[in-house]
């Protein structure tokens, strides 16, 4: 037993992405580090219960990363029945007494198991699975079809993604991750060369669809005030525009070099200051206490992380695996574009994380499960294989 562990390891060394593992890793000590200071104005039981919860969520997670890097993706995708099953199933317990939420928004988004000490959000894991069966199925239809230009071929893949999103957001109500499913979609659509007339086609149809719905008022009143807040910042400043109106202060107040970790007068100022400050906003923490310099460094870690998934996606062996690859870079974009610019006050507030430094357990396993399918990925590549074993390297 203990020389099959040790062969697996060796492997796991040899052939795995450790340079994806270290980034993501470093990624997320360093939001170890600002969610520190974001949770001082808690109890020392809260806040150290935060701590735990990230730090245990980070060891479990690598650990997931090595169980994934080693796993054989194409045996498992031969269940696909069973993992589109498991995605219905997974967001269907939204609506059981599991199911949990905010309140002040309805949305019910999050699941707690009795003996789990944190929440499960099911969006987080179903992102992955529906990214893989949404490669296996545009790979299916090149190998089948030879064709992704035709309108079948459009409305098959359009109709898995719009189906999985409706189900999700009637359950939820937790529009921002719905476009998460959206936005993996028209990612890997596009990278597989999809026509462009079914792009603007589903633009035209999305937005006449949108301004249909907010002119009958088929739209909850919250979510439209996040939107007209962008427009107008003096709009409801005291509700839908609260969050970002402080955060953009508690950035601009940060300068060059910031206010020093740990003394920033809004991140430290208690619950009546910068809201969600270790989930949503962290990224506004980091602006008034580490300043731009701070900012830089965190979208340097998320731009790398991107770029080698990409050069993952760029040298794999089969269409199935560039269609994932792509899938789980196009995750960590939309989540970064929207929660920077949710901080910005130049993007509603919709309940999106920045990856890898927000606070949350659940993101962080889910996170390093994505990136463990691109170590898998990565491994089969025969080009980084030989790349991994130059003596250059």
């Amino acid at each position: 037993m203990l020389n099959r562990l040790k062969a697996i390891l060796i492997d796991f060394i040899q052939q795995a992405d450790l340079l994806l593992l270290g980034l993501c890793s470093a990624a997320t000590l360093y939001g170890l580090v600002l969610i520190f200071s974001a949770t001082r104005y808690m109890t020392p039981e809260k806040g150290m219960r935060r701590m735990i919860i990230q730090s245990a969520a980070l060891l479990l997670g690598v650990g997931v990363y090595i169980f994934i890097s080693m796993v054989d993706l194409e045996m498992i995708m031969k269940k696909w029945k069973w993992i589109l099953a498991f995605n219905v199933v997974f967001i269907s317990l939204l609506v059981t007494p599991l199911g949990i939420g905010a309140k002040e928004t309805g949305n019910n988004a999050w699941l707690k198991f009795p003996g789990v000490p944190f929440q499960i959000g099911p969006a987080e894991v179903v992102k992955i699975t529906f990214v893989l069966l949404l490669a296996k199925q545009i790979a299916w239809l090149l190998e089948e079809k030879h064709n992704l230009k035709s309108f079948s071929s459009a409305f098959f893949v359009a109709g898995h993604t719009l189906g999985l999103m409706g189900l999700y957001f009637a359950v939820s109500k937790d529009m921002g991750n719905a476009l998460v499913f959206l936005f993996i979609f028209l990612c890997m659509a596009f990278v597989a060369g999809f026509a462009l007339r079914w792009f603007i086609l589903f633009f035209v149809c999305g937005g006449a669809a949108f301004t249909l719905a907010w002119h009958f008022d088929l739209i909850y009143g919250y979510m439209k005030n996040r939107f007209l807040v962008l427009f107008d910042h003096e709009f409801d400043p005291q509700g839908a525009g609260w969050q970002q109106r402080r955060s953009l202060m508690a950035i601009g107040s940060g300068g060059v070099f910031g206010q020093g970790y740990m003394n920033g007068a809004q991140t430290q100022g208690g619950t009546g200051s910068l809201p969600e400050k270790q989930t949503d906003l962290i990224f506004a923490v980091t602006g008034e206490e580490l300043g731009m310099i701070g900012c830089i460094a965190i979208m340097l870690f998320l731009v790398a992380i991107t770029f080698r998934i990409l050069l993952v996606a760029k040298r794999a062996p089969t269409p199935f695996f560039r269609y994932t690859c792509v899938g789980m870079a196009s995750i960590l974009i939309f989540q970064t574009i929207i929660n920077i610019g949710m901080c910005l006050f130049v993007m509603p507030t919709i309940g999106i994380t920045l990856p890898f430094f927000s606070y949350g357990g659940s993101s962080i396993v889910t996170l390093f499960m994505a990136m463990g399918v691109v170590s898998n990925i990565k491994k089969r590549s025969p080009e980084m294989r030989r790349v991994a074993r130059s003596p250059l390297r």
